[in-house]
């Protein structure tokens, strides 16, 4: 798979917002060894990315 450039093109709200989301879901996959990424080719951004904008994972925010 390669990262969804369309789907980040076609985004309404913030592209940046996005692409950290799915920095920080990569980094979170890859410290667990999440077995997706093996199956993805090892390319864990792209299957973040691909988490994000299906909505399997949501972007959400706390207080500080």
């Amino acid at each position: 798979m390669i990262f969804p450039l369309e789907q980040l093109v076609e985004y309404k709200n913030n592209i940046y917002e996005i692409t950290v989301a799915a920095s920080h879901r990569a980094y979170q996959m890859a410290k667990v060894q999440d077995p997706e990424i093996e199956a993805n080719n090892d390319k864990v951004v792209s299957l973040a990315a691909k988490q994000l904008f299906t909505n399997q994972v949501r972007i959400g925010y706390t207080e500080l």
